[in-house]
């Protein structure tokens, strides 16, 4: 029989010791999700609902067990709607805070510059607000995801709604990038396509994201020949021309006037009564327009957490937690090839229904709702929607071959 020394027998069960600890440590490790949002400047507030909706769901997966019996950790970035900043920040998040996966971007600007490093750092991404197509188009990679509505999709919609108008004479008025004129575009085509004989004027209208000053093409327009208008001016700045069209009589012109974020419940609770009634405004998820037990659940928990409705943002961002819930548990593991990997094609349901992550181009089949501005929420203090449409998202959506996606 071989003989063990005391010394030789501690420092074996030191080591055991010690490789069982570090197996509970690890195990006990948080799982670290990053989210790039822009948390300064005009348009901050879409950052702070995208906050609360996913802070709402850590808390809620945390207090189940969390993911893989891990608790779930936030770290935010601002992107400061600066692609730099946003690429900055995702290499610092995987690298240096260690993140599992990353959730984010406001602005199809910062989304173009930011979805070509994805692969470089090998976590996935699901973008809940960013709407540009070209990230689930020709700059489509295996590790990014869209959870949320996209302008192809939403101008689908609005084209459907605009061509049940009167309106003739189309312009636009919308930020001066990618979101702006990629509304303008695809409304137009679809807009061609349904009624050939509309007149898509050549005076459109692309202020700068950011201006203060939107009267020069308040004024334009109305002294234009237009009777339909896209507007896909949105947050901070969207507020400041409601106010300012408001004082310049453009609601009381005779016109069609199309919103294509007009509905985000950050806007309606900052202008209150100053959102006129009857315009036709659109939202990627408006809170009361659906009916299941996951929508009701998440819309108490959001009002008694925070006192307003959530918006769409919040929807977005709170669902793409628990996209990745879901996704970590089918792979079994936090690793990015393979969490990326589970997300490809999966379905889930969300607060707007049964979601899912079309394989060809990983772009979330969900609703755009379009409605109508309504009377004051007699509780929650902004329009209501009127007259609520909601589209199904397969059938406003791309083939997989218009988009331009190769995975």
């Amino acid at each position: 029989m071989k003989t063990i020394s005391i010394k030789n027998l501690m420092v074996s069960m030191t080591a055991a010791a010690s490789i069982g600890f570090a197996g509970v440590t690890h195990a006990e490790d948080p799982i670290r999700i990053g989210g790039i949002y822009i948390l300064s400047g005009s348009a901050a507030t879409y950052g702070e609902f995208a906050q609360k909706g996913i802070d709402l769901a850590v808390q809620e997966i945390n207090a189940s067990g969390g993911i893989l019996g891990r608790q779930v950790e936030m770290i935010y970035e601002d992107s400061q709607g600066k692609a730099s900043a946003a690429i900055q920040a995702a290499r610092k998040l995987v690298y240096s805070e260690g993140a599992d996966a990353l959730v984010g971007l406001d602005s199809s600007g910062v989304a173009q510059g930011m979805v070509p490093t994805m692969p470089e750092l090998q976590k996935p991404l699901i973008i809940t607000h960013a709407a540009t197509p070209d990230v689930t188009g020709k700059l489509c990679n295996p590790f990014t995801y869209r959870i949320s509505v996209n302008v192809a999709q939403n101008m689908k919609a609005a084209a459907l709604v605009a061509a049940e108008t009167d309106a003739k004479n189309w312009t636009t008025i919308g930020p001066d990038y990618a979101f702006g004129h990629q509304s303008w575009e695809f409304f137009g085509n679809y807009l061609k396509d349904i009624k050939p004989d509309v007149n898509l004027m050549s005076e459109t209208n692309f202020p700068r994201f950011g201006a203060e000053d939107f009267t020069p093409f308040i004024d334009r327009v109305m002294n234009s020949d237009a009777d339909g208008v896209l507007i896909s001016v949105w947050g901070g700045d969207l507020v400041n021309f409601v106010r300012q069209a408001n004082t310049r009589g453009f609601f009381d012109k005779d016109m069609e006037l199309m919103f294509t974020v007009g509905a985000a419940t950050e806007v309606l609770s900052a202008l209150g009564e100053e959102m006129p009634e009857g315009v036709h405004l659109s939202t990627r998820y408006w809170y009361e327009a659906y009916d299941n037990d996951i929508n009701d659940r998440f819309v108490k928990a959001y009002l008694n957490a925070y006192g307003n409705p959530p918006s769409y943002n919040a929807e977005g961002a709170y669902s793409a937690i628990y996209a990745y819930k879901q996704a970590m548990e089918a792979a079994g593991t936090t690793d990015g090839q393979a969490v990326a990997k589970a997300l490809n094609g999966m379905t889930m349901e969300a607060a707007n229904g049964t979601v899912q992550f079309r394989a060809g181009d990983n772009q979330a089949m969900v609703s755009p709702n379009w409605g109508v501005s309504g009377p004051m929420h007699s509780e929650h203090g902004i329009r209501t929607l009127t007259n609520l449409r909601i589209f199904d998202g397969e059938e406003v959506a791309r083939t997989i071959e218009q988009t331009g996606c190769v995975l």
